[in-house]
């Protein structure tokens, strides 16, 4: 697994990893288990994984929804006592900025760059998400980018 390591996690894994969601669930929810037992060390995600995990895990239909002080016990108890939690540095903002213009990345997909630039700066050698094509252009930075099931089978997380 050291080839693997530190992964980083984005919010489609936490999300699924933390509330029952049927099968989707299954990789996401051995990796939360494995990161609660310490068998994946050194993981982390960003702070606005956090902030969008509480968004979604209260918006969810109904049969999945999470009230708002059970999201905020899952992130404290489960994001931020487990992972690294990480920000973009405040010198790269303008950078990274200028780089999503230069790049014409709009919409939504800017949340999905922020999350990656800021998985590239804090070191990750794998990115661990379920939107793998939003992160593809981590490639170029030599870094691997996993769905759940994808890194709980090399990460020998699978039953």
């Amino acid at each position: 697994m050291a080839a693997l390591t530190p992964p980083f996690f984005d919010t489609s894994v936490l999300v699924a990893g933390l509330i029952e969601l049927g099968k989707a669930s299954e990789f996401p929810q051995r990796i939360m288990t494995a990161i609660a037992s310490g068998k994946v060390r050194r993981a982390a995600t960003a702070w606005h994984c956090c902030l969008e995990f509480y968004s979604v895990a209260t918006r969810l239909p109904e049969e999945f929804r999470v009230a708002p002080e059970d999201a905020l016990q899952l992130i404290e108890e489960e994001v931020l006592a487990r992972l690294e939690v990480r920000q973009l540095p405040e010198e790269a903002r303008q950078c990274f900025l200028r780089a999503l213009a230069q790049d014409r990345v709009v919409g939504g997909r800017v949340y999905d760059a922020h999350i990656a630039e800021i998985a590239r700066l804090s070191g990750a050698r794998t990115v661990v998400t379920d939107n793998r094509r939003h992160f593809a252009a981590l490639a170029r930075h030599g870094i691997r980018v996993l769905s759940a099931e994808e890194f709980a089978r090399s990460s020998n997380l699978a039953r």
